[in-house]
């Protein structure tokens, strides 16, 4: 009976563990910062020679295995230029696999810098490879910043 009792009280741990492990880990976090380089201006006019953009929309596109489009979905920037893009890591029954998915910028809000440029892969989109955060819940990839140009 008290082998009964150790063994049940047991798997009640190991899968409480499990569960607490595994809860807050069905979302990823994917975040950067959207700016504005002006060549024309040199380098001592903005911070660091770049300002950032408000309203831009960045996107995230994940591919299945037969690399068809199963998540879509896009964030605006705040006023410092940073987007934070929360996805569920399931979508549809199927599990993202974020070495499938791609982040790029959509468009900009800027009438003057609305030029996409390449720079960290911002035009043609840059792949998540490495997580930049991996602690208890929080899984997270932080990007280089994407520059828009006049």
């Amino acid at each position: 009976m008290k082998m009964n009792i150790v063994f049940i009280a047991s798997l009640i741990l190991v899968f409480s563990n499990f569960i607490e492990a595994s809860d807050g880990m069905d979302v990823m976090h994917i975040s950067g910062k959207v700016l504005c380089q002006d060549c024309t201006q040199g380098w001592n006019e903005w911070v660091d020679g770049a300002k950032a953009i408000k309203g831009s929309i960045v996107s995230l596109t994940c591919l299945d295995e037969r690399r068809r489009v199963m998540y879509y979905g896009s964030d605006l920037t705040d006023e410092a230029g940073i987007f934070d893009l929360i996805v569920n890591q399931t979508c549809h029954g199927k599990t993202i696999k974020p070495q499938n998915c791609f982040v790029r910028l959509v468009s900009s809000p800027d009438p003057v810098c609305n030029i996409a440029t390449d720079f960290a892969g911002g035009k043609s989109g840059v792949k998540l490879h490495r997580p930049t955060v991996v602690y208890r819940d929080l899984l997270k990839y932080v990007l280089s910043p994407f520059y828009y140009t006049t």
